[in-house]
């Protein structure tokens, strides 16, 4: 067998109601649904750190969900992993129509991969026609926010430059301020949510991932803290116990030593 059918395979065993994994036996789709989301983020997480070995690994974690998933399903009657890998198939070749259409090969200008998309939301069942329908309520918050913004901006609704973008950030921060300022703890929230939203639109203005982005500066602050503590040990300084004006000095040399200019 091939290494696909050995892990269908697998799969199968492991959800047999008789000599399957307990574990496995009990779960569904709701339950996996996490792991799967999770699966997904430490994939980024291998492809941002460059680890082509974790990566493979962690590809490979992915894969068992989908095949987890499918399992499940083939037992309801659903569909199986057959029915997912060939309508994944059929459409890449139905949104690849300058590849595989009568034009392949001649060059042809390729479609906007949006527009295929929203042709294809037309063709549902159901009588959602909105621009920012079907955008999945799960997705992470910001990469929610750039893509709705995205919607909205193929049907006009957009600002003409990314100035008036950062025009709005300013004013969503001064929102939060005022808010803050008259101390309602629900109105902050709502204003916060605003200025977050406000910026992961800037971030499609300039061609930025937030998400992306974001994780970046997670990565940059956890290594400057680390490289922070790491060096008040060393010179037998107690970290937590320094006051606020030592704890940032030692953050500005982390700083200058990540950059390669402290003496």
């Amino acid at each position: 067998m091939s290494a696909m059918q050995d892990l269908l395979s697998l799969m199968a065993t492991l959800r047999d109601p008789d000599k399957g994994c307990p574990w496995d036996v009990a779960q569904d789709f709701h339950s996996i649904a996490p792991y799967t989301i999770e699966e997904a983020y430490e994939v980024a997480d291998a492809i941002q750190r460059e680890d082509m070995t974790d990566l493979r690994d962690e590809l490979g974690d992915l894969l068992f969900q989908v095949v987890f998933h499918a399992q499940m399903a083939r037992e309801e009657g659903a569909f199986d992993f057959d029915d997912v890998a060939r309508g994944i198939h059929d459409k890449m070749v139905r949104r690849h129509p300058h590849v595989f259409g009568d034009q392949a090969g001649e060059q042809a200008a390729a479609p906007s991969w949006e527009a295929l998309k929203a042709e294809e939301r037309r063709h549902r069942d159901d009588n959602d026609r909105s621009a920012v329908a079907y955008v999945p309520a799960t997705l992470p918050g910001l990469t929610r926010a750039a893509k709705l913004t995205r919607r909205a901006a193929r049907v006009g609704f957009d600002w003409p430059s990314v100035d008036g973008v950062i025009a709005k950030v300013h004013e969503e921060l001064a929102e939060l301020e005022e808010a803050r300022q008259a101390g309602n703890i629900r109105d902050q929230e709502e204003e916060f949510g605003d200025l977050l939203f406000a910026c992961a639109n800037l971030g499609r203005h300039l061609g930025i991932d937030p998400e992306r982005a974001l994780r970046g500066a997670n990565t940059k602050f956890e290594r400057r803290f680390r490289d922070m503590e790491q060096a008040m040990t060393a010179a037998e300084a107690d970290f937590s116990g320094a006051d606020m004006a030592t704890k940032e000095a030692a953050w500005e040399q982390a700083k200058r030593r990540e950059r390669g200019d402290d003496a």
